[in-house]
């Protein structure tokens, strides 16, 4: 895995280069502008939109507005709102929050444009089923501009196309799923992981197997229900620390132009590492430029391109600019982010060469570095540090296996591995240790990190149960004679990562509320996000292979969200490393198609809006909520 994490960080520093996040929000600022400052015809007109007041039975399209918009939010409104931000604010300080705040604001110029360029050139020759999306932005323009950039325009749509495929793998799948088995495996030891997956993979593919009218059903009743029962969690731990929320604002801002300092679990942040993260973040969750939701959109039944547009634009409003900032306050003002040590060793550990240790496994010799655990004549109990995908952690090796036993001088490993108790507040927030928790020491030594802008460094390891004991089983450090790392002390760290740092956040406010109110919140997110991604990868399947692909996908979709849940991924860095790769290269696929086609866009938005002022967009009445969710209010 340190491997494939190594190759998908090489490509990723490509995709993810300053001057891309620099394009990207520069072109949100550009259509900003171009279109007068769209975003606040989003937070009017397109509310009435949503209530149905326009919603009309004879409009080309499969879903009402409401539904649409639903059906793109159970894709943005995800794990990337709970596990996304915790990362963010992990890696890259508070001040990365500040930049998920741009990407929101200019975000929602960004989703306007790019859904009304899909609905502008979107295929309703079905008109139950019609199919949009930037692969038909680029195969219908391109023709537009001239027959002769026809075989172009299906080329560029292609390629906009295996991007959307692996994006639904990587940050559509395997992040969603991965997440929730971290988080219910984390307060539910007895739950496997690979179980978590396989009743994800069920229940997504009972729903997607009914297309796009059961999901804008489905996500038409599971969003609301979702956000509200989120939202009102936070606001309740806001509301603990309302006195402190000036602060926490203000931190935000200022680093968000200043290095913020080491502290507690956090080691310290760049400015320009804030910068990288929030815009990462905030672009994976709200998906403003990435072209996913006007996949969703354009099966919305209306006959005026730029109404659904006006739509989307409340997306980012919804996704970043509210349900983002929640859950970045609950774990600023809970102090999640740069909590204490959960305990504390009795001395300082001190690093010594790892043991090694060459054993005989089905008949083939493995090396394996780690520690030793003292075990009674016959056998050699061992804490291997890097097991193999699926392998315990702890093992014992009969002395007819072993062929030698050594150290090994270039990897080190902290000499204590007994599990040090919990603090009563540790054991108060978040319960004692429990098998299989992960855990981490503090090192000082090394290079200076310039992302962090300090020389701290963290040392992870897994805590296993050995008769009836709690041991760790640490990875180990490479060793360097001319920068030696040794622990800052003996502080012993929980390691909470993605949504299970924000379930810890919410238990330190209200001890038990992450354990119940998180996992359901992830299981939901996960669920709807699941949903609306395989419908998205759907699309560019039957673009680039037909209808008879459909099945086979589905089928793959779902056994992908089982094999992220089996244990390869392990850190938040590896799962950024996938997560950002599906986005990265959708950016680079779609952000081009928006500025091609942008004059178009916004030659229909302005005559729309000139339309909507001069009273020629007569609506009816407001129908009541409970048809519009249900998708009874057109008529």
């Amino acid at each position: 895995m340190d491997a494939f994490t190594s190759f998908l960080d090489s490509i990723n520093d490509i995709l993810w280069h300053d001057w891309v996040l620099y394009i990207v929000l520069g072109t949100g600022v550009l259509f900003t502008v171009w279109s007068g400052f769209s975003q606040y015809r989003a937070l009017t007109h397109g509310v009435s939109v949503i209530r149905g007041k326009y919603d009309r039975k004879g409009d080309p399209g499969a879903i009402n507005h409401f539904q649409a918009l639903s059906a793109a939010l159970s894709a943005t409104v995800g794990l990337g709102n709970i596990g996304g931000v915790a990362v963010a604010i992990a890696l890259g300080g508070p001040g990365a929050i500040f930049w998920m705040w741009m990407v929101g604001l200019f975000g929602m110029a960004l989703k306007l444009t790019e859904v009304t360029q899909s609905m502008l050139f979107r295929n309703t020759n079905d008109p139950d089923n019609p199919n949009g999306g930037p692969m038909w932005v680029a195969k219908e323009g391109f023709k537009r501009f001239s027959p002769a950039l026809a075989p172009l325009g299906a080329i560029v749509g292609g390629v906009f196309c295996i991007t959307l495929i692996v994006s639904a793998i990587t940050g559509g799948n395997m992040f969603q799923a991965w997440n929730v088995a971290e988080i219910t495996h984390n307060y539910f030891p007895s739950v496997p992981k690979p179980a978590v997956g396989i009743v994800l993979a069920l229940i997504v593919g009972t729903v997607i197997v009914g297309g796009i009218k059961r999901i804008g059903a489905v996500a038409g009743r599971i969003v609301p229900l979702m956000c509200g029962l989120y939202l009102l969690a936070a606001l309740y731990i806001v509301g603990l620390n309302l006195g402190a929320v000036p602060a926490a604002l203000l931190l935000i801002v200022k680093s968000a132009f200043n290095p913020t300092e080491a502290g507690g679990a956090f080691l310290g942040g760049t400015a320009g590492y804030a910068f990288l993260w929030g815009m990462k973040r905030a672009l994976f969750s709200s998906e403003a430029g990435q072209g996913s939701a006007p996949v969703a959109h354009s099966a919305a039944k209306t006959n005026e391109p730029v109404r659904e547009g006006v739509v989307a634009g409340l997306e980012p409003f919804i996704d970043t600019l509210v349900v983002c900032t929640l859950t970045s306050l609950v774990i600023l003002l809970s102090g999640a982010w740069n909590r204490g040590p959960e305990a504390i060793f009795a001395t300082t550990p001190e690093l010594r060469p790892a043991a090694e240790i060459v054993v005989m496994d089905a008949g083939q010799e493995r090396t394996l570095l780690g520690s030793i655990v003292v075990r009674p004549e016959g056998a050699v109990g061992f804490l291997n540090a890097a097991p193999r995908l699926g392998e315990p952690h702890y093992r014992e090796w009969p002395e007819g296996e072993i062929r030698s036993i050594g150290t090994c001088d270039d990897h080190l490993i902290p000499a204590v591995t007994e599990a040090p108790r919990k603090s009563a507040e540790g054991a108060r927030v978040s319960g004692p240790w429990r098998a299989n928790n992960t855990v981490f020491l503090l090192l000082e030594g090394g290079d200076a990190d310039s992302k962090t802008g300090t020389r701290l460094s963290r040392l992870g390891g897994t805590i296993v149960e050995v008769d009836g004991t709690l041991q760790i089983a640490w990875r180990t450090v490479e060793h360097d004679a001319d920068n030696p790392m040794q622990p800052t002390g003996p502080a012993l760290y929980n390691a909470f990562v993605g949504a299970a740092l924000t379930g810890h956040a919410f238990d330190r406010g209200l001890p038990g509320l992450g354990m119940w109110l998180v996992t359901i919140a992830c299981w939901l997110f996960a669920i709807s996000t699941l949903i609306s991604w395989s419908y998205y990868g759907e699309q560019g399947i039957v673009y680039l292979l037909g209808n008879g692909a459909v099945m086979p996908y589905r089928i793959l979709y779902c056994l992908l969200a089982m094999v992220a849940t089996i244990g390869f991924i392990q850190t938040d860095a590896e799962l950024d490393a996938i997560s950002a790769l599906g986005t990265g290269v959708m950016l680079w696929a779609n952000i081009p198609i928006m500025l091609i086609f942008g004059p178009i866009a916004m030659r229909a938005y302005r005559d729309y809006i000139r339309r909507l002022k001069a009273g020629e967009m007569q609506g009816h009445g407001y129908p009541p909520l409970k048809d519009v969710v249900e998708g009874d209010d057109v008529r």
